[in-house]
């Protein structure tokens, strides 16, 4: 097993999407300063146990910090452009799969991160999650199963994967 088997697949973003997840990630860090006297103003009106402003400004900032987290790591590792054609599933595709041998019983969503998917009405899966982890690296006519959430086996079967394209 060579070490290219166990990185992740490359999330890949238009110039645009890196662009806007840039915009938004300065943005949050300027507003740091913000919410930090927002917290300070509200520790000053007295008992924190009975503060609703103070714990939710504390929230507010918790999840700005997490936002900017995840997105120094998203902006630091993916790739800016068009993903190379695959010849397997692989993030930022456009999958069609059926179910349990059903063929009339299909789904297309986008294999990707949210942020891929701004723009598109598809539903996106992570290639993290229990669907996500079975296909990547499948091909069309391939069948996989996966345990969902719920504790049940769920019997996919490929039909056709595609870039997407936006």
């Amino acid at each position: 097993m060579s070490n290219t088997d166990n990185e992740a697949p490359a999330t890949w973003l238009s110039q645009d999407a890196h662009d806007r997840l840039q915009g938004e990630l300065d943005e949050l860090i300027a507003n740091r300063t913000v919410i930090a006297a927002e917290i300070n103003a509200r520790r000053e009106e007295g008992d924190l146990r009975e503060n609703g402003g103070y714990h939710a400004a504390r929230e507010e900032q918790g999840k700005a910090e997490g936002r900017i987290l995840y997105l120094k790591e998203l902006l630091r590792t993916a790739k800016v452009g068009e993903a190379p054609t695959a010849d397997s599933v692989a993030p930022g595709m456009v999958v069609t799969i059926y179910f349990d041998d059903d063929t009339d019983d299909t789904e297309t969503f986008l294999l990707g991160s949210r942020e891929i998917a701004a723009t598109t009405e598809l539903t996106v899966y992570s290639p993290e999650s229990a669907l996500g982890k079975s296909i990547l690296r499948t091909r069309p006519g391939q069948t996989v199963t996966y345990t969902a959430p719920s504790g049940a086996d769920i019997k996919v079967t490929i039909v056709k994967f595609e870039p997407f394209a936006g």
